[in-house]
């Protein structure tokens, strides 16, 4: 089998919740508002804008790329993320976007009081808090009184792996099972369906995972000319014509794995 015939039937395995075709389908913010309203319980929700793959930067540290990047009616900035595997500390990471969403669009010099408010929602295959629910609501509270208080911040929890027969439960299925659709959620459906069995989204996510797969490479090719720099095998000069490119761009580049 060729490499491209490959990609192609990796390519019909995926679903919403492999971020590959849900950051695809998150250019649509009508497929947007359709999980949020029944994420965040409510059929009113408006959602004005949405951002697939947007860039939080961070001049002295991480800087993210949230899967989805939503602003709804009222506001509220939502960051979106899809996550299968259970490989990381996925609380920290929670937090860790939300600051850095948190900061990227604040105003320097803003009052605090005027900081706009967060949400991050993290849909996963995993329950994270094996508790056996579907949706989990996470509250800042007061220890001494058990009173919630509330700083502008929200961390909610979606999972797919608890089967409860909730409209978000419902959703879910049509993340995660190759042939669910389900006419509750008519965006979902048919965006998974017109990126996992037409011919036309087939290819568009066969484009996507070449390009990554090329990036792949081509990072991997950089790390290796510069380990034979690094060694005295060859010349900046040597690397940088390799992978053509000039030599100062590829000594920016070897600064970067220093």
């Amino acid at each position: 089998m060729s490499n491209k015939a490959k990609i192609r039937e990796e390519a019909k395995k995926l679903n919403p919740i492999d971020d590959l075709m849900f950051r695809k389908m998150a250019e649509d913010k009508e497929f947007c508002q359709e999980i949020l309203r029944v994420i965040l319980e409510d059929d009113q929700l408006i959602v004005l804008e949405s951002i697939p793959q947007w860039v939080g930067a961070n001049l002295q540290g991480r800087s993210v790329i949230l899967d989805a990047k939503c602003v709804k009616g009222d506001g509220t900035q939502i960051d979106i993320e899809v996550q299968k595997a259970d490989d990381d500390d996925h609380q920290r990471r929670v937090r860790y976007n939300g600051a850095i969403l948190t900061t990227n669009i604040s105003d320097p010099g803003i009052r605090f009081e005027k900081v706009p408010d967060v949400c991050v929602i993290f849909i996963s295959k995993f329950d994270m808090f094996e508790s056996n629910f579907a949706l989990y609501h996470i509250d800042r509270v007061v220890r001494e009184t058990g009173k919630v208080v509330d700083n502008g911040f929200q961390e909610i929890y979606v999972n797919a792996m608890i089967k409860d027969n909730s409209e978000v439960s419902e959703l879910m299925k049509v993340f995660v099972d190759d042939a669910v659709y389900n006419s509750k959620f008519p965006k979902t459906s048919e965006a998974k369906h017109r990126y996992k069995e037409t011919e036309g989204g087939i290819n568009v996510m066969c484009e996507i995972m070449e390009k990554i797969a090329e990036e792949e490479r081509a990072e991997g090719k950089m790390e290796l000319l510069i380990d034979l720099v690094k060694d005295g095998i060859i010349t900046i000069a040597e690397a940088a014509k390799r992978i053509n490119m000039t030599e100062d761009i590829f000594s920016e580049n070897m600064k970067k794995q220093l």
